[in-house]
């Protein structure tokens, strides 16, 4: 069995923002300072040594202007003089031996490497007999040159120019510079810390708001300055997002609640019929009738509501729903009709002078029209008139439930689409309901991406409008026009 290695076992280190920040800043910082001193020493390197040839050059062509002309016999003093800028000053006597140097010598070999060239620019880099240097052999017959030990019939003048001590500079160069990144480098890090740490601070404020609502302050809020900053625009997204959340834990717990009260009051009653009958209290059949119809009635507004909560849910999760071409008014006329035969007392009228058809769902589209019919007899007096339009204008399906009862208070307009909220004080309660009706319509209609919309105006009566897109003619099932 292989055994996984150490590292592998070890929890990775955090790595914060600021580390983060910091690395790359002297990562650039120091290949920007490295980068530079490079090419600066390699720019040195290459001056000195075009200054070292053109010097000597210069000294070569000095040297044969001067000896184009008389006297013909010079000191050694005088060539070390004509020539001040060269280094090294070698005067090859007629035996081509070695007969005089001057200023910086070079060894005796440089006499036999440059014999075949002369006149010639010669660069000796890393050779094992002479040091580096730059040559010039400048042949010189009839020329005499007065040395302390006589004079010499030179044959050539060799000028040389020690380029090793460049390397020396360029060395010393490169170590200065190195010193001088160390330096940069440390700098830098102190004072891009002190400035992250102030930049930063909004992050750091930012992170201890976080923490401060993951342990609980859920009215906590992250900082914001008012700068329009990178910070401020984060802040104010997550403040949103914290926002949002709140109002969904708030929907949720609500929602618990309203379902847990909802569920409470039938099973008190179905327990407190069980208890009644295990306590002896049901003896006679007519009470133990009564009591089972109780019972089943409670049970079927218990299966309603679960019915209802996972319609409901599935909406909220955005399950497809079914996608067919349904006409809309015989929907209409099959719902009004309905609540005709339960409804006898009220006068429930259709008006629907056209065919409507919308693509959707068609169980869940009667579902809506259902809803809004019975709450309007269900919430409503006696008698009470509900109109039901049907009409397709600017490319949509628009449907109005319309009733001339009391209507609903101002306040709470804003509230008849919370699920299990009722209006009590301005509706009857005398059938019941779950409170989850508005709520289904609104989910539907949202589902087949259409509006709704409910207006009560203060003289009373009760308008739900809802709008659905309709269906392009050329997917329209062929039909009678007739109206119902």
């Amino acid at each position: 069995m292989k055994l996984p290695r150490l590292a592998a076992l070890r929890p990775p280190r955090p790595v914060t923002i600021r580390a983060r920040i910091l690395a790359g800043v002297l990562v650039l910082l120091a290949a920007g300072l490295v980068g530079n001193s490079i090419a600066s020493a390699l720019t040195l390197r290459a001056y000195l040594d075009h200054r070292a040839e053109s010097a000597l050059r210069d000294a070569g062509d000095r040297m044969h202007e001067t000896f184009a002309h008389e006297p013909r016999t010079v000191r050694s003093s005088q060539i070390a003089a004509l020539v001040a800028p060269v280094l090294g000053i070698t005067v090859i006597g007629p035996d081509g031996e070695v007969a005089e140097q001057a200023g910086d010598g070079v060894p005796d070999a440089i006499n036999g490497l440059t014999a075949d060239r002369l006149d010639q620019v010669v660069t000796f880099k890393d050779h094992p007999s002479v040091p580096d240097l730059i040559v010039r052999r400048i042949p010189t017959s009839g020329l005499t040159v007065i040395t302390p030990a006589g004079e010499v019939r030179a044959s050539a003048v060799i000028l040389t120019v020690r380029t090793d001590i460049d390397r020396v500079t360029v060395a010393d160069f490169i170590s200065r510079q190195a010193g001088s990144v160390a330096i940069t480098l440390v700098v830098a890090s102190v004072t891009a810390l002190l400035i992250l740490e102030f930049g930063l601070r909004p992050l750091k404020r930012m992170a201890d708001a976080a923490d401060a609502i993951a342990s609980g302050a859920r009215e906590e809020r992250l900082p914001t300055y008012g700068r329009h900053s990178e910070t401020d625009r984060l802040a104010v997204a997550v403040n949103d997002a914290f926002d949002v959340q709140t109002r969904a834990e708030d929907h949720i717990r609500s929602f618990a609640a309203d379902a847990s009260h909802e569920l409470r009051t039938p099973l008190s009653t179905i327990s407190g019929w069980l208890d009644l009958y295990h306590q002896g209290g049901l003896t006679a059949p007519a009470d133990l009738d009564r009591a089972l119809e109780r019972v089943d009635g409670e049970v079927g507004r218990m299966r309603l509501l679960v019915e209802e909560l996972s319609l409901l849910a599935r909406l909220d999760a955005g399950r497809p729903l079914e996608s067919d071409q349904v006409d809309l008014r015989r929907l209409a006329t099959d719902v009004v009709q309905d609540a005709r035969v339960v409804a006898p007392d009220r006068p429930v009228r259709l008006h629907a002078p056209v065919l409507v058809h919308v693509t959707g769902d068609a169980p869940r589209l009667q579902q809506i029209l259902n809803n809004l019919i019975g709450n309007a007899i269900q919430h409503t007096p006696d008698g009470t008139t509900v109109d039901v339009c049907l009409e397709e204008a600017d490319g949509a399906a628009v449907v109005r439930v319309t009733d001339d009862g009391p209507g609903i208070a101002p306040r709470d307009l804003s509230r008849v689409f919370d699920r299990f909220w009722r209006a009590e004080a301005s509706r009857s309660r005398a059938r019941g309901g779950s409170g989850l009706g508005l709520p289904i319509v609104r989910a539907v209609v949202h589902a087949h991406h259409g509006t709704v919309e409910i207006t009560s105006p203060p003289g009373g009566g009760t308008t739900v409008t809802v709008v659905l897109p309709v269906s392009s003619p050329r997917t329209r099932p062929p039909g009678p026009d007739s109206t119902p």
